[in-house]
């Protein structure tokens, strides 16, 4: 079975950082390129960011990019999101999915973890 959990998120404030983590379980991790989205209250998934199965070649949506950067452990089964310089517009539910290379077309998803960017 296909598990994918989410962690890291929490509250922080504008400016602040935080690196959410993925763990991953049910598939060999390191033959897939995975990715993060978000959901923001009232709004539809946004696409942020994916690696590649090596984690050699990264892409990432104009609203992230220079912020956020993505990366991968594969002898942890794992990925992460270092998000640094914050907005409030950041706040969201942080999805990790499998698959999802500047798509939203994902196989898997995970639970989610909730970022609030507030003072």
């Amino acid at each position: 079975e296909v598990q994918l959990v989410e962690s890291g998120g929490g509250l922080v404030q504008p400016g602040g950082s935080l690196r959410l983590s993925c763990a991953a379980s049910g598939f060999t991790f390191s033959m897939y390129t995975m990715s993060w989205v978000r959901q923001a209250p009232g709004k539809g998934r946004e696409w942020l960011s994916a690696v590649n199965s090596g984690g050699s070649l990264t892409t990432y949506a104009d609203s992230v990019k220079g912020r956020f950067t993505i990366s991968r452990d594969n002898a942890k089964n794992t990925l992460y999101l270092q998000m640094n310089s914050l907005k409030p517009e950041d706040t969201a539910v942080y999805y990790c999915a499998q698959g999802g290379w500047r798509t939203l077309q994902a196989n898997y998803w995970g639970q989610g973890t909730q970022v609030t960017v507030s003072s």
